[in-house]
């Protein structure tokens, strides 16, 4: 079927899009007309591409939703409009709130290190959203289109879709709940891998255990505190050099006797691989990679070389199948050594000492036909990762068919679930991170990638035990469950946090352990079905609209976690709203104020196996518990998946798939299987039912796993006394369960002092992170009428510095400040914030952030080198300084920034980032103001600033990020003659 289309004029066409039906009922393409239909590039979405371009016959429904479309000047802009109330979410991997109303997100695979809550691009691109209408039926819409693509959900109840033509857009319903939505749409794009059972223990990980020394002594460690852990990964340093496919004969000289050593005590060992080959003749992957003219070219048709760890790099082109299989030949060869698994990082693909952090988009892919053929970067560049993850999973089957692969990727695409697991990137050690870990795992889960995770902890700073207990205690129950940390930071593992983080990291990981076997059932139907493992709470009652933005809890199949995410609130003192019907809570005796509540819906079983070390430990013999809770009716019902835990017997039928019913019938209880599928055999095993009552209280009997189970229910009177008794026990346990303290006691190192001493400033426009400790560096500047973080780093480097010399990080940038006073309206919220640092020879650096009443919309920074204490000796006398202002703002879309002024003689200046660094002095000064313009985000971040001050202006492009420097003249200071600079930001719209 077609709609009609309206030709404006010649450059622009308007009008509904023509639609067909495709893949099964309730599914429909459309296109803005029959040739842009013809014209479109092929789906990397979809796992086989073809069924997107194959209309199915017989099918004479019109669709619900028709979108309606502009294309105008090479861009296709969608529009998709909903009743009120609609609710948006998916778009993939992104920052920010659970319910995406209000966002625009831009998918373009990003390096987005230290990303904050109003970043539009990180590390994957998933142009898809999940409308839930009121009532909860509900559509998906996917943008099928590889290039950049801006997903706008700013206004409410309506979704548009901007990119290049032609592209078609893809409609999955409305159907009766998301659920249906995701099962259809996992039917499109394909389902997530059947993950090896190991891979869904704990994973730890950091940059960089340095030795297979270090190795050993955190396994060891492990084993000796009994924390539960399967795998320990190897970061780049493992590399000689950074080279891929190598070993550091020094620190890793036999990986595969250090790998043997880790098999017998129950761990696994992941390795990295970065697509950056560095260019090096005699270095054997680059070699055979010439040869094999695998590399990526630039417009004249020489290899692509850029920056990355080994320093200059080549980038196999993963668009070529003869470049899949020579990766994929390198990868077989490589599993030997010890490999149980791999981790594609740095795959956007990222380089450094490029402003836009990847690639140039002029770069010329040699694509195959079926991709898209001879296509340059800007077609490729959002599904490298996801080729690049393809060409190591394939390579991973190739060295040993009996085994399940396991890669991690960090960039990917819609389908990439098909061959890797995802984590959330590089985040930060912050409560604002912790918070939003919930949402991006829930996300990702919500766009077809069920197998993800953050950084428990933080990638980026130091946690502090508090924060590390809180986020390992529900992160345990993320589908993907790794802590990671970044080099220069303090030890992330465990133990590193003091004895009381330590013992809730063990009750958290020994929980998991205990759940494994509903996780492990659950991935069998995501992989089977296309059932989401985490979804958000309101899925349990999608008509209850206060539900949709609740954001400290998630469901894992019919159990609720519940969590704290905020600082100073625990567990105990949050209201738990949950949706409607009955849940019945439960524990294993092992409540703690910074783990999670656990909830268990009426009408359901899960299987909970014994407490182990390692999930190799485990044995099918064991015991199984089953946690039954029955629904209103006293009914209850759940399954139970199980098979060897790796290899593909499951696929010939080698697997047990167990239906067990539960039943009241007047006083007793009947627990039995109902259903069965598969030849694997039933274990010999003891089956312990444990059936919930609330509150905690359960009643518990044992048979053998097979049989029909009797429990004669209690009295109303007995249930009220063993519910009551159970409230008793929870309220103890939590009163004297030893708290992890908020304040940092543990001997930890440089850094520790930094993480606790940031001061928060807020306003009605503006949201600033000052950390006194470095150099009173404010590490976050967060515009929030847009969300914007124009400025967001970390707490040891860049953000807004100020030095005191003309080179480069002089002093004042890492010195001590000192809070001299702290100014706070009727709400507590700092408007005025003076700061003071001694910069030695008698002089001091001084600086106030603040507020401006009479100019809401704008703060104001002063800052001055005063000579305080300036006498014979002290240097103060003949000491030349200059004052610098360097703030280093961040660069949501890099190729769309550019600076704007007007100079002192009248002249007009923009300032790409293909100008480079730049200085403008004398006349040709910004006449007291500059922008920093993003053309994609209609924004423009303007600085202010008294000319008088300002002696020199410098604009220095980084990678991503960007200089406006202020500089003063350059001469001695007395305590008559200070040097200032006074300025101000403030936000504004651009035509």
């Amino acid at each position: 079927m077609e709609g009609e289309g309206t030709a404006l004029n010649s450059d622009v066409r308007s009008g509904k899009m023509i639609f067909e039906p495709i893949l099964e009922k309730g599914v429909f393409r459309f296109d803005c007309s029959v040739d842009d239909r013809i014209a479109a590039f092929p789906s990397f979405s979809f796992e086989n591409p073809k069924v997107r371009d194959t209309p199915i016959i017989n099918i004479d429904k019109v669709p619900t939703y028709i979108p309606s479309f502009e294309c105008v000047m090479g861009q296709q802009i969608v529009d998709i409009e909903f009743q009120l109330d609609t609710s948006f979410y998916g778009t993939g991997e992104v920052s920010g709130q659970l319910e995406r109303t209000g966002k625009r997100i831009f998918t373009w695979n990003t390096d987005a290190w230290g990303y904050g809550s109003g970043t539009t691009s990180l590390y994957q691109s998933h142009p898809w959203v999940l409308a839930v209408l009121p009532n909860g039926d509900s559509l998906g819409v996917l943008a099928d289109t590889s290039r950049r693509c801006e997903i706008d959900l700013r206004k409410e109840s309506k979704i548009r879709f901007i990119s290049s033509s032609s592209h078609p857009v893809i409609t999955f319903g409305p159907f009766a709940s998301p659920i249906d939505v995701l099962v259809t749409f996992s039917r499109a794009i394909g389902t997530v891998f059947m993950p090896p059972k190991w891979s869904l223990g704990y994973h730890q990980c950091r940059w960089s255990y340095d030795s297979d020394t270090r190795v050993r002594e955190i396994a060891r460690k492990f084993r000796e505190k009994g924390i539960p852990c399967d795998v320990i990964w190897l970061d780049i340093d493992y590399m000689d050099g950074f080279r891929c496919f190598t070993f550091n004969k020094e620190r890793f000289p036999d990986p595969k006797s250090l790998v043997d050593h880790l098999h017998q005590t129950g761990f696994k060992a992941i390795w990295m691989l970065d697509p950056g080959i560095k260019v090096e003749e005699g270095y054997f992957v680059f070699d055979s990679g010439s040869e094999e003219d695998v590399w990526i070219q630039t417009p004249h048709g020489k290899p692509y070389a850029g920056e990355v760890w080994p320093g200059p790099c080549v980038f196999p082109d993963y668009t070529q199948s003869k470049t899949r299989s020579w990766w994929s030949d390198l990868v077989k060869d490589f599993i030997p050594n010890g490999v149980d698994g791999i981790w594609n990082d740095m795959n956007e693909p990222a380089v450094f000492k490029s402003v836009t952090k990847t690639m140039p988009e002029s770069n010329i892919h040699t694509g195959d036909p079926e991709l898209g053929g001879r296509q340059n970067h800007s077609y490729y560049h959002n599904v490298y990762g996801m080729l690049m993850a393809k060409a190591t999973y394939d390579g991973m089957k190739l060295a040993d068919d009996k085994r399940r692969p396991f890669v991690l990727t960090r960039a990917g695409f819609v389908g990439s679930q098909r061959y890797a697991a995802t984590w959330t990137g590089d985040n930060l050690s912050t409560w604002e991170h912790l918070h939003m870990s919930i949402s991006m795992v829930v996300q990702l889960g919500l766009s077809g990638q069920p197998l993800s995770g953050p950084d428990i902890g933080g990638y980026a700073g130091n946690a502090t035990p508090k924060l590390f207990a809180r986020w390992m205690g529900f992160g345990s129950l993320f589908p993907f469950c790794r802590g990671h940390s970044e080099s220069d930071t303090t030890d992330h593992e465990p133990w590193s946090f003091g004895e009381e983080c330590e013992e809730v990291c063990r009750l958290a990981l020994r929980r998991r352990y205990r759940l494994l076997p509903h996780l492990y059932t659950l991935f069998y139907m995501a992989h089977t079905k296309g059932v989401p493992v985490v979804t958000p709470t309101f899925f349990a009652d999608l008509k209850d609209l206060a539900l949709r933005t609740q954001e400290n809890s998630f469901m894992l199949g019919p159990l609720l976690v519940y969590s704290s995410t905020e600082q100073n609130q625990e567990l105990y003192q949050v209201q738990h709203i949950l949706p409607k019907g009955c849940w019945l809570s439960f524990d294993f005796e092992d409540s703690h104020p910074d783990l999670p509540a656990l909830y268990l819906q009426g009408g359901s079983i899960i299987p909970v196996a014994p407490v182990c070390q390692h999930i190799g430990e485990a044995n099918p013999t064991d015991d199984l518990t089953l946690l039954v809770a029955l629904d209103e009716h006293g009914k209850a019902q759940g399954i139970l998946f199980e098979d060897e835990g790796d290899g593909y017997e499951y696929t010939n039928g080698g697997y047990l798939l167990t239906t067990y019913v539960a039943e009241q019938q007047s006083s007793v209880v009947t627990v039995k299987v109902a259903q069965t599928e598969g030849s694997w055999k039933r274990p010999n095993r003891c089956l312990h039912v444990q059936l919930l009552l609330g509150k905690g209280a359960m009643i518990e009997s044992w048979g053998t796993d097979g049989d029909t189970l009797r429990m004669p229910m209690p009295s109303e009177a007995e249930v009220a006394e063993l519910v009551s008794a159970s409230e008793n026990r929870l309220r103890l346990r939590i009163e004297n369960a030893i708290r992890v303290p908020f304040s940092d006691n543990v001997s930890r190192g440089k850094g520790t002092e930094i993480s606790r001493a940031l001061v928060e400033m807020k306003s009605e426009e503006w949201f600033l992170k000052v950390v006194p400790g470095i150099g009173g560096r404010i590490i976050s500047m967060e515009h929030l009428p847009s969300g914007i973080q124009w400025l967001h780093s970390r707490v040891e480097i860049n953000g807004y510095e100020e030095y005191t010399g003309l080179e480069y990080r002089s002093a004042g940038c890492s010195e001590e400040y000192s809070v001299i006073k702290q100014g706070l309206d009727q709400a507590g919220e700092s408007r005025r914030l003076n700061l003071e640092g001694d910069i030695g020879g008698g002089l001091i650096l001084e600086r106030q952030i603040y507020f401006l009443e009479d100019d809401p919309k704008s703060f104001g920074i002063n800052s001055s080198i005063v000579a305080r204490n300036v006498g014979a000796g002290s240097g103060g006398f003949s000491r030349l300084v200059c004052l610098r202002v360097h703030p280093t703002f961040n660069l949501p879309h890099p190729t769309e920034s550019y600076v704007s002024f007007t100079a002192i003689d009248g002249s007009n200046h923009e300032i790409w980032p293909d100008k480079g660094e730049q200085f403008f002095e004398g006349d040709f000064r910004p006449n007291g103001e500059w922008m920093l313009v993003d053309k994609c985000l209609g924004k423009a971040l303007r600085n202010r600033f008294d000319i008088n001050q300002v002696q020199k202006c410098l604009v220095h492009w980084g990678t991503g990020t960007i200089n406006l420097e202020l500089w003063s003249e350059h001469r001695p200071v007395s305590k008559e003659t200070p040097l200032t600079i006074s300025h101000k930001y403030n936000v504004q719209g651009i035509l």
